[in-house]
């Protein structure tokens, strides 16, 4: 799978992510900002691992901006952000959530 553009899904309303997805070039690299992340940021980083994992990509920079989401929503955005990345949008593959 290819990265075309950056792809970016989600708001900084309170408990949603905002992700944005770029083209890498040292595996999946995480620019986490989360109030949270002293708690949870290796949960919020492996739950963004494994779903741009599932959905092909190896080589991704991502910045995520959290505001409390739950990891239904953080996957649910990645997978939107790569969808967009790789203007895929139009063929979802939700079995990657």
């Amino acid at each position: 799978m290819e990265i075309k553009t950056t792809g970016v899904a989600g708001t900084l309303e309170s408990s949603d992510i905002q992700i944005m997805v770029s083209e890498g070039n040292n595996g999946i690299e995480i620019d986490l900002d989360s109030e949270v992340k002293k708690a949870y940021g290796d949960e919020i980083e492996k739950v963004i691992t494994e779903t741009l994992t599932k959905y092909g990509l190896t080589n991704v920079k991502v910045k995520a901006t959290d505001k409390g989401a739950l990891d239904c929503v953080i996957k649910a955005r990645t997978l939107a952000a790569a969808q967009r990345a790789t203007e895929t949008s139009d063929k979802p593959e939700l079995e990657v959530l």
